[in-house]
């Protein structure tokens, strides 16, 4: 009546092992490491690497714990954090700019550990320290954008389809097309409202001039600022891969901000530099024939830009090309001068438009401007010999090689949709976070000691069983949160206490209902066969309705509230096995064998 099968109780023997194994990692702890990440695509994370790292620790006479390879970067640990400094700058002037070499936290789990994928939980920003910005996206700016690109579309269009006009230009969120007559007009306002159907077209006349006015839909300024927000992430999650972070927490907050938290991360000023900038390429043509002085406001059509010497250039503002078509950038050197330079590959669109703007105006200059913090600066402005196909382009221009090397890594990463800013930003020292994991521990020991005196004081014999039941639940717990690699905070640090006390609920139903049994004058293997069938469908139903309020919180919460649901759901899976399975299949070793059972110690 109350025997396992032999498969159940190895199950049980199996599962808990497991969970043992995989929870072993979070009590190494970690150590400070320095990573080292090949920038180039020619350049991979190998063991000659690793060799080549290792050599330059040993001639700097730095120790280091242990390294390792993973498939994009090498990873050193070392004894502290001044021994971690010293590496990263020795690394990164041995390595030169072909590499990136930035600080990280490393598990000093051992190599066996390692090998079967059993690796610690992620620690959230509250508990490992790190930093955290919050982003403000310009979506004024991101509607400007689409304003600029639409009125060169226009110009493209009305020029394929050889419909004469007189001019295209934007004013704030108008754009206005001039034609000759009102026949031309008819004709480019139908041709355009089939190209563009998230543009809205009206008829104006202003005294001779025949006018068609465009505006953008509000549907249509929707997505542009959807879109905007879901870019702006993608590119600051590649810029965050590129920086070598583990861990980040990258995320929408409202209509127009973005949450990045970067646990552990130590070098704060260079992570801080990467995400406020905001590099993005515009590929636009110099006007060489109109007159200006400096100081003076720029003729209509135009921008003043500063070259690399200092110099004013006036740059038309209709834009050729922007950073949107950039499939790849890597620093490199100008063949003609062996100074440093980014080459660009463009994609296939961007491709064609550059051969086109080239193929139409050879004589002129064209120039690549550079935009980082809202401020444009003209690289370089080379005249157009010939038309340029192929869809390569190199950037020169007194840049130093780190500098290449950034603007390479900003452009690689993808250009931004909208202008960002950081309004915030906080810090949290390693010190605050290991305080706040200890404060986490006692308190859930606290609550796990509390909750096995009450159990064994008022069950005996099957309160201790309901305790043993207890800690493989909370080992389980542990397992699977680093198994899946979740990140545990504060919140999800009280979500396994929160468990805790849930799960000895299940505990509590099936000894009382043993209880039951027992005063109802069943036999002792009766009654707790009995107790454990009869608990079960109550523990069941109870155990759903806490799951679905979780998959709710998970579903529609963010931040600390998904990893607060994260740990509650898995924590009910992990209660409902321990109590029904793992407590049971103790009871049957104690018990199951006594064929004349007696009497059974629960109080």
């Amino acid at each position: 009546m109350n025997r396992y099968p032999l498969w159940k109780y190895l199950l049980v023997l199996f599962v808990v092992i497991s969970g043992l194994v995989y929870t072993l990692p979070n009590f190494y702890g970690e150590s400070p490491a320095v990573q080292v990440l090949p920038i180039r695509a020619n350049l991979k994370a190998d063991d000659a690497l690793l060799k080549q790292v290792d050599a330059a620790l040993k001639a700097a006479n730095l120790n280091a714990e242990g390294g390792m390879l993973d498939p994009t970067s090498v990873k050193v640990r070392f004894e502290n954090t001044d021994v971690q400094l010293k590496a990263k700058d020795i690394l990164q002037a041995k390595l030169g700019d072909d590499y990136m070499v930035a600080l990280n936290l490393q598990s000093r789990s051992p190599q066996w550990l390692t090998a079967i994928h059993a690796r610690p939980m992620y620690l959230g920003l509250d508990l490992r320290g790190g930093v955290h910005f919050l982003l403000q996206i310009d979506m004024q700016g991101a509607l400007d954008k689409a304003l600029e690109a639409a009125s060169g579309d226009i110009r493209s269009t009305l020029r394929e389809e050889n419909i004469a006009y007189s001019g295209v230009n934007r004013d704030g969120k108008l754009v206005t097309i001039k034609f000759r007559d009102a026949e031309t007009r008819s004709k480019g306002e139908g041709e355009l409202k089939q190209r563009f159907a998230g543009l809205d077209f009206n008829d104006k006349d202003e005294g001779n001039e025949i006018l068609l006015r465009a505006t953008l839909k509000p549907v249509e300024e929707k997505r542009i600022q959807d879109f905007a927000v879901q870019q702006n992430l993608v590119t600051l999650r590649n810029r965050i891969n590129e920086l070598g972070v583990a861990e980040p927490v990258i995320q929408q907050q409202g209509l127009d901000r973005i949450v990045v938290q970067l646990p552990g991360v130590l070098d704060t000023a260079h992570a801080k530099d990467i995400l406020g900038r905001t590099a993005t390429l515009e590929v636009r043509l110099v006007d060489d024939e109109r007159q200006f002085s400096e100081g003076s406001s720029p003729p209509f059509g135009t921008e003043m830009f500063k070259d690399r010497d200092g110099s004013i250039l006036l740059v038309k503002k209709n834009v050729i090309l922007t950073g949107e078509r950039i499939n790849d950038a890597q620093a490199g050197f100008d063949s003609t001068n062996n100074e440093p330079a980014v080459h660009i590959n463009l994609d296939s669109v961007g491709t064609r438009k550059f051969k086109e703007a080239t193929r139409e105006n050879v004589g002129k200059r064209m120039a690549i401007v550079l935009f980082e913090k809202g401020k444009g600066e003209v690289v370089t402005a080379p005249v157009i010999r010939e038309e340029i196909g192929g869809g390569r382009v190199q950037i020169s221009g007194q840049m130093n090689t780190k500098e290449a090397n950034d603007i390479s890594l900003l452009l690689r990463a993808g250009a931004l949709a909208a202008p960002m800013e950081i309004i915030e930003e906080r810090t949290v020292g390693p010190s605050l976070g290991a305080d706040n994991i200890d404060r986490g521990f006692r308190s859930t020991q606290i609550g796990f000691v509390a909750i096995a005196i009450f159990m064994i004081a008022y069950y005996l014999l099957f309160g201790a069983v309901s305790v043993l039941a207890l800690a493989a639940n909370l080992l389980l717990l542990v397992a699977l949160l680093s198994m899946l690699q979740a990140t545990l905070t504060l919140p999800g640090m009280a979500g396994i206490a929160l468990t805790l006390g849930m799960a000895i609920d299940a505990n509590v139903l099936i000894n009382e209902r043993i209880r039951e049994e027992l005063r109802n004058g069943n036999s002792p293997q009766a009654s707790i066969h009995a107790g454990y069938e009869q608990a079960f469908r109550t523990i069941l139903d109870s155990n759903i309705t806490t799951l679905i309020a979780g998959l709710a919180l998970f579903m529609f919460g963010s931040g600390a509230v998904r990893g607060f649901a994260v740990v509650l759901c898995l924590g009910i899976l992990t209660s409902m096995f321990s109590a029904m399975m793992i407590s049971r299949a103790l009871v049957n070793l104690m018990y199951g064998r006594k064929l004349r059972l007696t009497k059974i110690s629960i109080g």
